[in-house]
C-alpha cells in the first residue's frame, strides 16, 4: 500500500484527506481504513509524507517544510543543514525544544532572506541520546549542566536516580523527555568522577565523544586465554618456507620515547644491482584477534586507538597492544612482512608479501635516531646500526623525491605537544619535533601501504582503501581570493585541480610570512580522507592506489587489510562465497572506522584545547607575541609560537570603532583604515583563560 499511496500523492501534487485517499485507492472495509491510517503514520514518521494542520496528507517535497540536522550556535540560534547543502536559520524562540544535532522538520517562514528563515515544527530524531555534564543542586533539585555549550538545557534528575551525587560530579546522562523550554528529564547511567579528581577532565571529554575507557568483561575473558609469548608450535606452523623465519635478520623499530604499542619494524639492505631491499614488518594482529570474536567486535566498534595528552585509549586491551602483538625488542613476534625492491628513482620494481616470524634487535627512538642523522652523535647501544640508519635515510630521500615529483603535498603543519605532570595537569606546551627519523618511517610506511593496496587492486580482491578526493573549484577560488587579499599573485589553473597544482601554489607562497597560515587554510579547503571499498586514490599523497596496512594494533581498517591478505593471498585461492561475504562486510567496517576516526580527532582536539586553556590559566596577565590566524565579525584569533590560540574580542578594541570587512578578511577601524588582518603580528596579554570552556582570551598590549 505504501507505493500506491506515494504514487497517488505524486500525481496529485497537493494535500489529500484520508477519505480522498480511500477513494483513490478503492478501499472499502474498516480493516482497509485501519491499515491506511497505519501506513500514513509510518510514512509521516519516515518524513516521506507531510500532514497538514487539517490532517490532510501530501508528499513531503511538495510541502512548505524541509528536513535536516540542526546545529545550535553559542548564542542560541539554530541552522538546519539540508541534504542539498542549503541552510535554514531558526531563531531561539522558534526552536520548539530542538537541541544541537537533532533531526528536525522546519516550516519555512521567509524564503526571501539568506539563509531562509524557518520554525521547527517537529523533532524527527534526537541526535544526542546521551550527554556528559556536571551535577548542580538547585533549590533541592538535582540538575545536570551539559558540558557541550551548544546544548543550553539543564537536565533534571529524578531523586530516586541520585546515586549519592554531590555538586561537581561528572556524569553521563540518558535524555528522556522535555519538561520546560530550558529543562529536560534525564537518567544518570554512569558517574565518571568528581570534577576535581585527576584525569576526570579527560574522561569526561572521552565520554562526550562516545569513547569508552573500559573493555567489556567478555572481551577481557577472551584476552585472558591468549598466551603472552609466541609458542614454538605457532612458529613451526607459520614457517612453511625458510624466507618466513626472519629472526636472524637485522630488524628494529623506531618510535616515540613513550610508545608501547609498536606496530611496525624495518630492515634494509643494498643489493648488488644498486637497488634497495626494504622490509616493512607489521604486527600480525589478525592471528590473535579472530574474526567474529568478542575482541574483534569491540575493536570494530572502537575503530581506532585514541591518543590524548597523558594517556592512550587503545583499540585492543593492553595485554595485546603493549604485549603479545607489540613488536617489542628481543622477543619472537608474528608479523606480516612486505619486502620491496626499490630502484634508484624510488620505484618499487619487485615485492613479496608473506607471514613471518621476526625478532626486533632494538627499540629505537626518534630522538636518538635524529641525533645520529642530524648531528652525527651516536647514543650508547646504537653503534651497530649506524650504517643501516644512513642507508635508510638515503632511501627515504629517494622515496620522498619520487613522491614530490608525482605531486605529493607536504602542508608542513606544525603540531603542539602538551606536557603534563603526574596529576595530568598541563605544565608546558611545546612544538612537536618532526625530524629525519619521523620522515623516514612515514616514507617507508607509505611505500608499504601503496604496495599492498596496488597488489589487491589489480587482483580485484575486496579491500578497504584509504581515499582522499580532490578539492572543489569553489573552495580553491575562495582560497585564492584570500591569497589575493593578502597582496600576493599566484599562477594556477583551477579548471583541472591536481596534486601538482596544489603543490605549485604552496611552492609559490613558500617565502611569504603568512605561509604557515595559508598552508593551514589550504589544508582546510581539502576534503577529509576516509575509508572506502571503492578506490579513487589519495589526492594529498598523489597516490593512485592507497590503503592502511601498517598499524593494525591501533586502526581497525589495517586489521581488515591483514585479514584480506590472509584470506586472499596466504591461504588457498578464496572461494566466491568468501569474496562475496567480505564484500558485504567491508563497507560497514569502512563507514564505522571513518566515523570513529572523526570522533577520535574531535576528542583529541577538545582535550588539547582544554589542556591549553588549563596551562594558560597560570599565565593570565603575561605578555606574548603572536600572529593573527583568523578574523571574524566578533574579533580575531591570535596564535602563539607554541600553537596556543586565543581570541581578541572586538569589544576589547577600544582605540577605534571596528567593522568586519568580509571581502578582505579583516577588521577595519573607522579612523585606522588598515585595522587588523590575517598574518599581522601583534603583542597580546592573556586576559582570561577557562579550562571549563576550553577558551583563551587576549587583549592587545597597550
Amino acid at each position: 500500500m505504501e507505493e500506491q499511496i506515494l504514487d497517488v500523492l505524486k500525481k496529485e501534487k497537493r494535500a489529500l484527506s484520508v477519505h480522498e485517499l480511500e477513494l483513490a485507492l478503492n478501499l472499502s472495509s474498516i480493516d482497509d481504513l485501519k491499515n491506511l491510517l497505519k501506513v500514513l503514520d509510518k510514512l509521516e514518521r519516515e518524513v516521506k509524507l507531510y500532514r497538514t494542520k487539517s490532517n490532510n496528507y501530501m508528499m513531503f517535497e511538495d510541502s512548505n517544510s524541509r528536513v535536516g540536522i540542526i546545529s545550535i550556535t553559542s548564542r542560541g540560534t539554530g541552522f538546519v543543514m539540508q541534504d542539498n547543502g542549503e541552510e535554514i536559520k531558526v531563531f531561539e524562540e522558534k526552536l520548539n525544544g530542538a537541541i544541537h544535532k537533532d533531526k528536525v522538520i522546519v516550516n519555512i517562514i521567509d524564503k526571501n532572506t539568506i539563509p531562509m528563515l524557518g520554525e521547527v515544527v517537529r523533532i524527527v530524531e534526537r541526535g544526542i541520546k546521551q550527554l556528559v555534564g556536571t551535577v548542580k543542586y538547585i533549590k533541592g533539585n538535582i540538575f545536570v549542566k551539559p558540558d557541550d555549550r551548544k546544548i543550553d538545557k539543564y537536565v533534571k534528575i529524578d531523586v530516586n536516580n541520585h546515586l549519592n551525587l554531590v555538586d561537581g560530579h561528572k556524569v553521563i546522562v540518558k535524555l528522556l523527555s522535555p519538561t520546560k523550554d530550558r529543562e529536560y528529564r534525564g537518567e544518570i547511567i554512569k558517574v565518571i568522577g568528581h570534577i576535581n579528581d585527576p584525569g576526570v577532565d579527560i574522561l569526561s571529554i572521552m565520554a562526550e565523544h562516545g569513547i569508552n575507557d573500559e573493555f567489556p568483561k567478555s572481551v577481557l575473558e577472551e584476552v585472558s586465554k591468549i598466551t603472552d609469548v609466541v609458542s614454538v608450535e605457532d612458529i613451526q606452523k607459520r614457517v612453511r618456507d625458510p624466507k618466513q623465519d626472519l629472526r636472524n635478520e637485522i630488524i628494529f623499530t623506531i618510535d616515540g620515547n613513550d610508545t608501547k604499542d609498536i606496530d611496525d619494524a624495518i630492515s634494509i639492505d643494498k643489493l648488488e644491482n644498486g637497488h634497495y631491499k626494504l622490509g616493512v614488518h607489521i604486527a600480525d594482529v589478525s592471528f590473535y584477534v579472530k574474526e567474529g570474536s568478542e575482541l574483534d567486535k569491540e575493536a570494530a566498534t572502537r575503530g581506532t586507538s585514541v591518543y590524548l595528552a597523558d594517556r592512550v585509549t587503545p583499540m585492543l586491551p593492553h595485554e595485546l597492544s603493549n604485549g603479545i602483538c607489540s613488536l617489542n625488542p628481543n622477543v619472537d613476534r608474528l608479523a606480516i612482512s612486505c619486502i620491496m625492491e626499490i630502484d634508484e628513482n624510488g620505484y618499487v620494481c619487485d615485492y613479496d608479501i608473506f607471514d613471518s616470524v621476526i625478532r626486533s634487535r632494538i627499540q629505537m627512538t626518534y630522538e636518538k635516531v635524529n641525533l645520529i642523522l642530524e648531528q652525527n652523535i651516536i647514543p650508547d647501544g646504537y653503534e651497530p646500526y649506524v650504517d643501516k640508519l644512513h642507508l635508510m635515510s638515503e632511501l627515504a630521500d629517494i622515496l620522498r623525491k619520487h613522491k614530490v615529483n608525482r605531486g605529493y603535498i607536504d602542508f608542513e603543519i606544525e603540531e603542539a605537544k602538551i606536557i603534563v605532570n603526574e596529576s595530568g595537569e598541563a605544565i608546558d606546551v611545546q612544538l612537536r619535533n618532526r625530524g629525519v627519523g619521523e620522515k623516514i618511517i612515514e616514507d617507508f610506511m607509505i611505500a608499504a601501504n601503496e604496495t599492498v593496496a596496488t597488489h589487491f587492486y589489480h587482483l580485484n580482491y575486496p579491500l578497504i582503501y584509504r581515499i582522499h578526493g580532490e578539492p572543489s573549484e569553489e573552495k580553491m577560488q575562495t582560497f585564492m581570493r584570500l591569497v589575493s587579499v593578502l597582496g600576493y599573485k599566484v599562477n594556477a589553473n583551477l579548471k583541472r585541480i591536481t596534486p601538482k597544482v596544489i603543490q605549485n601554489i604552496l611552492e609559490q607562497l613558500k617565502d611569504k610570512k603568512e605561509y604557515y597560515i595559508l598552508s593551514s587554510q589550504m589544508l582546510r579547503s581539502m576534503q577529509k580522507a576516509v575509508y572506502d571499498v571503492k578506490n579513487i586514490g589519495h589526492f594529498g599523497l598523489a597516490s593512485k592506489i592507497y590503503c592502511h596496512f601498517t598499524s593494525p594494533i591501533r586502526r581497525y581498517p589495517d586489521l581488515t587489510v591483514h585479514r584480506s591478505i590472509r584470506k586472499c593471498l596466504l591461504e588457498e585461492h578464496p572461494s566466491l562465497e568468501v569474496i562475496q561475504s567480505w564484500e558485504r562486510k567491508l563497507p560497514i567496517f569502512a563507514a564505522r572506522s571513518s566515523e570513529m576516526e572523526r570522533a577520535a580527532i574531535e576528542c583529541e582536539r577538545d582535550v588539547d584545547d582544554m589542556k591549553m586553556a588549563e596551562y594558560m590559566e597560570k599565565h593570565i596577565g603575561e605578555e606574548f607575541k603572536g600572529i593573527i590566524t583568523g578574523v571574524q565579525s566578533f574579533g580575531f584569533f591570535v596564535q602563539l609560537p607554541n600553537m596556543i590560540e586565543g581570541l581578541v574580542k572586538i569589544e576589547d578594541l577600544d582605540d577605534d570603532f571596528y567593522t568586519y570587512d568580509e571581502s578582505t578578511f579583516s577588521l577595519i577601524g573607522n579612523k585606522n583604515k588598515r585595522g587588523f588582518r590575517l598574518g599581522d603580528e601583534v603583542d597580546v596579554v592573556v586576559s582570561n583563560a577557562s579550562k571549563e570552556n576550553h577558551t583563551v582570551d587576549f587583549i592587545l598590549k597597550k
